[in-house]
């Protein structure tokens, strides 16, 4: 009886469609504008922000399978998966250049709206900050003491980087990585070692797909600059020198964190290769 029973359920169940699949109604109703009327462009500025954490979440995604496969010396997903994270960068930045369609007055016409709201908030863009040996125990500081996000973000920071992925495949690839560097504490961001630095130059000499792991690993660091750069000139052109919306010193806080480099040894042996 409860077999048959079963069956009859599975047989009335409704087939899945495009739409529940992709949970299309849910996700439509997620863009509520705050503003009266509401103002046009507020719309435009929560389809890009929602569509940016939904490429955080991607890029986490995909940095969890690279950091797995480098330590399984898997030379073929890493580097498959590295130029899929690389494309969706390029997607990332590009939408800069739909945000900025938006005026100074079209965002101050609902900037009121958005009170203490910021995008320096975003615990999963911090997440992929760390993810990639940004580390710093004051973005944990700024969630809320408790709160599902810090307690996300104080795991993250207790966990290898993928730059200490990337030191392990070097590892295997049969480069003798000092230990005193493979077991460092990895709560604290990447520095530049010169220990490291110079099997990095042996790898770019003698082995071919060791240095095309790197030299993807650049295009990363590089094109995490890039969107950094993109968006301190979108704010700019957006507040000018006003202060951010949490309260953070905008344009002159995001000015600070251009050009720090992610993997800074791929960078210091630049001028010997």
């Amino acid at each position: 009886m409860l077999a048959e029973s079963r069956r009859f359920n599975e047989n009335r169940r409704m087939p899945i469609s495009y739409g529940s699949y992709l949970k299309v109604h849910e996700l439509l109703a997620l863009q509520q504008p705050l503003s009266d009327g509401p103002e046009h462009d507020e719309m435009l500025f929560i389809v890009i922000h929602q569509v940016y954490e939904l490429w955080f979440r991607q890029q986490l995604h995909e940095a969890a399978f690279l950091s797995q496969r480098l330590q399984a010396n898997d030379h073929p997903m890493a580097t498959a998966t590295l130029k899929r994270m690389l494309t969706i960068l390029k997607t990332m930045v590009a939408q800069i250049d739909v945000l900025e369609t938006m005026t100074p007055m079209s965002f101050t016409s609902f900037r009121s709206r958005l009170d203490n709201a910021s995008g320096f908030q975003s615990w999963q863009f911090r997440e992929f900050e760390f993810v990639l040996g940004h580390k710093r125990q004051k973005a944990v500081e700024w969630q809320v003491e408790g709160s599902p996000e810090r307690v996300r973000l104080e795991r993250c920071l207790r966990e290898p980087s993928l730059w200490d992925a990337f030191l392990r495949y070097l590892k295997a690839n049969g480069f003798a990585v000092p230990a005193s560097v493979l077991d460092r504490d990895v709560t604290l961001p990447t520095e530049a070692n010169a220990e490291v630095q110079e099997l990095l130059v042996a790898a770019y000499r003698m082995h071919p797909l060791v240095r095309q792991v790197c030299e993807l690993l650049v295009d990363l660091d590089e094109g995490i600059q890039e969107w950094r750069y993109r968006h301190v000139k979108m704010v700019e052109r957006t507040i000018g020198t006003k202060t951010g919306t949490g309260g953070s010193s905008g344009v002159e806080y995001l000015r600070s964190t251009l050009f720090r480099a992610l993997f800074p040894d791929l960078w210091e042996i630049r001028s010997r290769l």
